[in-house]
């Protein structure tokens, strides 16, 4: 075998014996090959096990003082969905704040989360845009670095016609299993059934995450196209009266057990209730300011926001607080007792 080390070799001539560098030859063994996971091919993913999920987070991004990414904090979050049941995440979507992300940012977060976590769950990347090309180099970074699937949103802003839209997702869901996200309270733009019936054409496409509600919901499940519900205070009607495969979920960030038996656990009306005070709240102002703050105020996360999202005001930290007692802290993430944070101690990030 040869060596990898280099060495010197001894030349004489009429000014003596010398000394001449040899580079080194690396050392080869024939014919030898690692193993290789499922999740380490592009596109290995059969989009029916993309179907299948019931319960997938819309997983939360936490941050250090200097605004860079508290990955220490991200695994335990993490853990804890994975403990609690949950079958599959949603990395950089709106709730993870892909939106203040550089895509460096967003695929080094997508590639950490399939390393560590991609046997346990599935890991659905939010690699859309409202242009196609950006979309279409992040989706290949993304299945690349051993991403599940991806979730596209429509293009936001610079609408464009239907035909283009379904031009749009056409090229993304070439390149593997793919959920469109429609969610015109963000993007201006519904997407109507007709767009969804021709791309429905392509193996690839795993379903809807649908903000519409549940007649849509309905519409999509009597054509046989998978649809989860992507709004936490419809979930339970849309999962157990009209069809839905399951719920695309912020709430289950911070309850993720309960979260669990609401999808699985047949109707069950009473805990529904329960959870919708916690729900309203959350909502109260844009998705993901109350889920931050919430989270701070467990000990689960630094209370550290990227601008322009800060924290909700000092009664609504108070009211969060009498919500967790009221469902049982037990419930929830973390194992800190939840407080009411000061306006002091929460840190706002203008360049990270």
């Amino acid at each position: 075998m040869a060596s990898a080390i280099g060495c010197y070799s001894l030349n004489a001539n009429h000014r003596g014996t010398i000394r001449t560098w040899r580079s080194p030859r690396a050392a080869v063994i024939p014919h030898f090959h690692l193993p290789m996971r499922s999740y380490e091919v592009k596109n290995r993913t059969n989009v029916d096990d993309i179907k299948s999920l019931r319960l997938i987070t819309a997983i939360k991004t936490p941050y250090l003082p200097d605004g860079r990414f508290d990955l220490e904090a991200y695994d335990a979050l993490m853990n804890e969905q994975i403990n609690d049941g949950v079958e599959g995440v949603i990395v950089g979507g709106t709730t993870g704040e892909g939106q203040l992300m550089s895509w460096d940012e967003h695929i080094m977060l997508i590639g950490h989360t399939v390393n560590c976590y991609g046997g346990s769950i599935k890991v659905i990347g939010n690699t859309g845009s409202n242009s196609t090309r950006e979309a279409i180099h992040a989706t290949e970074q993304g299945f690349a670095v051993g991403m599940h699937a991806a979730l596209h949103i429509n293009p936001y802003y610079g609408k464009t016609s239907l035909d283009g839209l379904i031009s749009h997702f056409s090229n993304m869901l070439s390149m593997g299993p793919t959920i469109v996200y429609n969610v015109p309270s963000r993007t201006g733009q519904d997407i109507p059934p007709h767009v969804i019936k021709e791309i429905a054409k392509s193996p690839n496409l795993a379903g809807v995450k649908e903000c519409v509600g549940h007649d849509r919901v309905e519409h999509y499940m009597s054509n046989r196209v998978v649809v989860w519900s992507g709004n936490d205070d419809e979930c339970h009607d849309s999962r157990w009266d009209h069809g839905a495969t399951g719920v695309i979920s912020v709430a289950s960030n911070l309850v993720p057990g309960l979260m669990r038996d609401l999808m699985f656990g047949g109707k069950n009306s009473p805990l529904n209730a329960k959870l919708m005070p916690l729900i309203e709240w959350l909502f109260v102002e844009p998705n993901p300011i109350g889920l931050n703050t919430a989270l701070a105020q467990l000990g689960v996360v630094r209370p550290v926001f990227r601008l322009p999202y800060v924290p909700l005001p000092s009664a609504k930290r108070v009211e969060f607080v009498n919500i967790v007692n009221e469902i049982g802290r037990d419930n929830f993430v973390g194992k800190n007792d939840v407080k009411v944070l000061a306006d002091d101690d929460f840190i706002l990030i203008n360049r990270y």
